[in-house]
This record gives C-alpha cells, sequence and structure tokens, in this order.
C-alpha cells in the first residue's frame, strides 16, 4: 500500500486513480471530545491488483493539502463507493465543501439487495467478498502517531474488500433493475441540506414526555443556544449542558441565577454566574414570552390518536411486501413511517417512488378500507373489498 504524507504523492495518486471507474473509500475519525469530526486517516483503493492501488492518506502524521483529494471526489466521471458512509460524506462536505457524486453506498445496496435491516460490514466481508475482517482496531486511538502495522491492516482492508462488494452489488442492482433505487436513496446523502443541521431545530432530538406547547417553546430556546455554543466551542453538546438539564430547565422555567444553580442536573460553570448562565436565563425568557402561533408544534403522527389495530395490520404488510421483494423493512419505511400512514399522510417517504410500487400504494388502501389481509399458507394475501 501507499502511505501519503505529502500533498505531491496524494496529487500522484489520484492521477493514478482518474484511470478507474471507480474507487473505494472510507475514513479513521476522532469527535469523543469535539463537535465537529477529526479526521484522522482516508483510505482508498481501486480497480487494480498492483500493490499501489491501495493509499492511506495521512493528515495528522504528514503535511498534505486535500485539495486533490477534493478535487476526486468531485469529478463525475468516477463512482465512489462507501460503506455506510453519511459520516464520511459530512467531513468531506464539512472540510472541503464536496459530496462524492456520484455514489454507491454498499449498505444501502445491500437492504436494496435483501440483505436485511442491519447487515454490517463483516458480515458482507464474508459473504459477499469471501474475506475476512478483523475488527478489533475499530475503536483505537486513530489520532496517535507513529500509525501500528495492525491499524495499517485494518484500515486498508475497509477498502480492499468493498471493492468486491461493489462490483458483486452493482451487478446485482443492474440486472434486477433496481439501480434506480439507490439512486433515489444517495439523493438524501448527497443533499447538502442532510449536513445542514438547523440549530431551531435541535429541539426535535430530545425525547421528552411533556408536549405543551409552552414548555416545547423553551426548550426550543435552550436546545438551539447548545447547538450554537457547541459549534462555537468546537465540543460536544452533552458538553456543554446535558439533556437532562434541559428538559429539567425547561420544566423549572428559571428567572435568576440562584434559581438556575438549584437545578438538579446543572453543572458548575452552566449553573453559576457565567457567561452561559446568563444565556440560559435569556433563552428561558425567549422560550416564556415567545407568541402562541410561533410555539413549537408537535409532529401530526405524535398528536394523533393512531389506531393500534391499523397500525399492527401496516406492519405485517411491511414484512409481507419486504420479504416478497428481497428488500430490507427498515428501507420501505420506518416506525414513523408507519405511523404517518396509519393516521391517513398521503404524502410521507413510503406513498414516494419507488417505495410507493411495491408498498405505498398498497398501504394507502389499506388504510382506506379498500384491501383486507388473510393468511395463505405461510404468505399475506391481499383481498379487495366493495367500498361501494
Amino acid at each position: 500500500m501507499r502511505i501519503i504524507l505529502s500533498t505531491s504523492e496524494l496529487e500522484d495518486y489520484c492521477g493514478y486513480a482518474r484511470k478507474f471507474p471507480y474507487i473505494a473509500i472510507d475514513t479513521e475519525f476522532m469527535r469523543e471530545r469535539t463537535y465537529y469530526a477529526v479526521l484522522c486517516l482516508v483510505q482508498m483503493a481501486v480497480q487494480d491488483s498492483d500493490d499501489s492501488s491501495v493509499a492511506l492518506i495521512d493528515p495528522i502524521g504528514g503535511n498534505v493539502d486535500l485539495a486533490p483529494l477534493f478535487e476526486l471526489l468531485d469529478d463525475k466521471g468516477i463512482v465512489k463507493v462507501v460503506h455506510s458512509g453519511r459520516q464520511d460524506l459530512e467531513i468531506f462536505y464539512q472540510l472541503g465543501g464536496v459530496l462524492p457524486t456520484p455514489l454507491f453506498d454498499t449498505q444501502v445496496a445491500a437492504m436494496v439487495c435483501g440483505f436485511g435491516d442491519h447487515v454490517g460490514y463483516e458480515k458482507l466481508v464474508k459473504t459477499v467478498a469471501g474475506g475476512h475482517l478483523d475488527k478489533s482496531m475499530r475503536i483505537s486511538d486513530w489520532s496517535h502517531r507513529p500509525l501500528t502495522a495492525a491499524q495499517m491492516k485494518y484500515a486498508s482492508a475497509d477498502v480492499t474488500h468493498l471493492r468486491k462488494i461493489y462490483e458483486v452489488f452493482s451487478a446485482d442492482l443492474a440486472s434486477s433493475g433496481r439501480m434506480a433505487w439507490l439512486d433515489e436513496e444517495m439523493a438524501t446523502l448527497l443533499d447538502p441540506d442532510t449536513y445542514r443541521a438547523d440549530p431551531r431545530n435541535a429541539w426535535k432530538k430530545i425525547k421528552s414526555r411533556n408536549q405543551r406547547r409552552d414548555f416545547l417553546a423553551i426548550l426550543r430556546e435552550l436546545a438551539q443556544l447548545r447547538e450554537i455554543e457547541a459549534r462555537r466551542r468546537n465540543q460536544p453538546k452533552t458538553f456543554i449542558i446535558k439533556d437532562e438539564a434541559l428538559l429539567e430547565i425547561a420544566g423549572a422555567r428559571p428567572r435568576t441565577h440562584q434559581q438556575l444553580g438549584k437545578m438538579r442536573f446543572m453543572n458548575r460553570e452552566s449553573g453559576k454566574k457565567s457567561n452561559l448562565a446568563t444565556k440560559i436565563l435569556e433563552a428561558v425568557s425567549r422560550g416564556i414570552n415567545c407568541p402562541e402561533l410561533d410555539r413549537p408544534e408537535v409532529p401530526d403522527a405524535e398528536r394523533q390518536s393512531i389506531n393500534a389495530s391499523m397500525l399492527d395490520l401496516l406492519r405485517v404488510l411491511l414484512k409481507s411486501k419486504a420479504e416478497k421483494n428481497g428488500v430490507a423493512e427498515r428501507l420501505i419505511a420506518s416506525a414513523a413511517d408507519l405511523k404517518d400512514l396509519a393516521s391517513g399522510n398521503t404524502s410521507c417517504r413510503p406513498t414516494q417512488g419507488w417505495r410507493h410500487e411495491i408498498f405505498g400504494n398498497d398501504a394507502l388502501r389499506l388504510v382506506r378500507g379498500e384491501l383486507a389481509l388473510a393468511a395463505s399458507g405461510s404468505e399475506i394475501a391481499l383481498i379487495e373489498l366493495d367500498t361501494a
């Protein structure tokens, strides 16, 4: 393999990689103590049996300007192959402002090809590529230098096996006519908005049993403050304020530093008369004074009373359709999608594109009372109902 420690070496490898129809790519990064991921290593492999076909690009141990890499990722004539690549793409977008197009994610391809909801890379290496993957280095410290021989072997294996998996899945999707299905999923990964988290929506990721709009208005302001502070300091959000503290503050509505300091889940810096404490009190005040029309709305599917029996029927239909078409259930519809369908939402994800064809259309007809389900041996049969 090539160990790339300089910009000139990277330029040379990228020029070599442009001779091939695809590149397999992966990253090793750390973000335990930062908001933004710290890129530690980039692994690449091309369709070649030569020893130099694999490269480990070291932005920490070397002096490498990654501009040639970003130019290669932006080359529309080369397919970029990743496995579960959302975080890799987030790093490329953050550092280089580029999203690798065209893209082929083998994890998504595996779900389209009938490998189930949660197939891991290690299993694909074994069942598709006929190889073995040693994952003992998965949690090693990738920021430490020098890299060990075991780390480099592990890193290179992540992309060498990826080549075979890509070639098998690509041929499978082409023969089944489902390549367009994968392209539809890749469009989401290649949408810049996927990586532009709006701090104003950060509250939606916090689990809360309290769904009162006045409470949610305060929680929204607090969550937005935390998101902005985490980015500014480049620290994990929980280093700023934990979820439990946000929920406690939103419920207690403290107006003074003294009241805030008595909160059970507050850390020392947040609770004392610090700059952050002042910002927290200001956020609480904004939430309290938020006009009623501007307060957050709980999503319709959560506010509406869902027919539990209909939800069960949709689950049965989903399982049947997934098995019949050889597609992972989770790729067709999530639990939230099924709730949307049960509440009569005709524009949710399962009613769009290829999902509508294999599941969404019948799911909507089931909800409208136009279809019934019946057991037919080991399969589920659809029965047309006379609604006239």
